[in-house]
């Protein structure tokens, strides 16, 4: 029997046994984090270069997709690389920063989405109060209060995960250091003990989730009262892609972590895992750039200018760092949050 004390690694689930699906996993993993790498570094960047996104509707999205862009590199870069050399362990240190920061991540996820509501709701059913209620100043702190929250939950159950005694040895029911499953190795009375703490957690979240659905029923009765029907279309895809992201991680990641011994097994534990921590972050940009004619606008600007530089081929190298420096003001010319743009609903 051993203990944590003794533990210097940890073995995660493998996808496949025979070499020709572990490559397959790997080129798999490859291709879905490039696409959630790319759609969410647009987003960013179109966002940060273009003054027409300086809205707190797209601050909070661009704090989601680095928060996207967070927890999947968390995880996917180590499952590709067990894969490609055939490895199953990841050191008792790697494995604790490894729960702590997709922990945190998503929980701040959880926290920013509720933002994101409540920004929409005030939109949408007090936009004469909408500049006092989300100011810049307003916005950075509800942002801020977001991460914060996310550290702060993240680091209590990890630092109480970590700590118990495990007495089941060292093999893991995931492909990643996940919370739940680590607690399936510790000593029955403290996992007990350390299962109060997901439940208020999962409960917090749950909290977030009737929050969200609530914020919604008044938007969508806000917008019966419209007469446009093209104010309808404009409101219904901007609130509806939030709504299919939230729905997908609170009941994914509540069955994660609450759904009952009798029905888990390594797949459906696989299957669940891969949904609330790799599928969101790869859909969340093509969710919210589908029906956004702003941000697809800004979007094919950016590749307009990207396009160009390109064509532009510097003919020495005074004419490179030139090139340079005006890629670089496109951007810093509106970067500063201060000056957010008041929405015309």
């Amino acid at each position: 029997m051993s203990n944590s004390s003794s533990i210097t690694q940890f073995l995660l689930l493998a996808f496949a046994d025979t070499r020709e699906l572990q490559l397959l996993h790997f080129w798999l993993f490859l291709g879905i984090y490039l696409a959630a790498l790319l759609g969410n570094g647009l987003i960013i960047t179109a966002i940060a270069c273009d003054h027409h996104l300086h809205t707190p509707m797209y601050f909070f999205l661009l704090n989601l997709s680095l928060l996207d862009l967070g927890s999947i590199s968390t995880i996917v870069p180590k499952s590709m690389a067990s894969s490609l050399w055939n490895t199953r362990a990841i050191s008792y240190a790697g494995c604790a920063a490894q729960a702590f920061l997709f922990a945190f991540l998503v929980a701040a996820e959880y926290s920013l989405l509720t933002v994101m509501a409540y920004d929409r709701y005030v939109a949408i059913c007090k936009p004469l109060h909408y500049g006092t209620l989300l100011g810049s100043r307003a916005c950075v702190h509800m942002a801020a209060a977001a991460w914060g929250s996310g550290f702060l939950s993240a680091l209590s159950c990890t630092l109480n995960t970590f700590s118990v005694p495990l007495c089941k040895g060292n093999a893991l029911g995931q492909f990643f250091c996940e919370i739940p499953q680590i607690l399936k190795l510790s000593c029955s009375d403290a996992y007990l003990r350390e299962i109060w703490l997901l439940v208020f957690s999962v409960s917090i979240a749950f909290g977030c989730f009737i929050f969200i659905v609530l914020s919604y029923v008044q938007i969508f009765r806000a917008v019966l009262r419209i007469p446009s029907e093209q104010g309808w279309h404009k409101v219904f895809f901007t609130c509806l892609p939030h709504l299919a992201v939230v729905s997908l991680l609170v009941s994914t990641g509540m069955f994660a972590y609450l759904k009952p011994s009798s029905i888990s097994s390594p797949s459906l534990d696989l299957v669940v895992a891969v949904l609330y921590s790799v599928v969101p972050p790869t859909l969340n940009p093509l969710i919210y750039s589908m029906r956004n004619q702003e941000l697809k606008a800004a979007l094919r600007k950016l590749i307009t200018r990207f396009s160009t530089a390109i064509d532009r081929v510097p003919s020495s190298t005074n004419d490179s760092q030139s090139l340079a420096c005006q890629g670089r003001s496109l951007c810093y010319k509106h970067m500063p949050w201060i000056h957010f743009r008041k929405m015309n609903m």
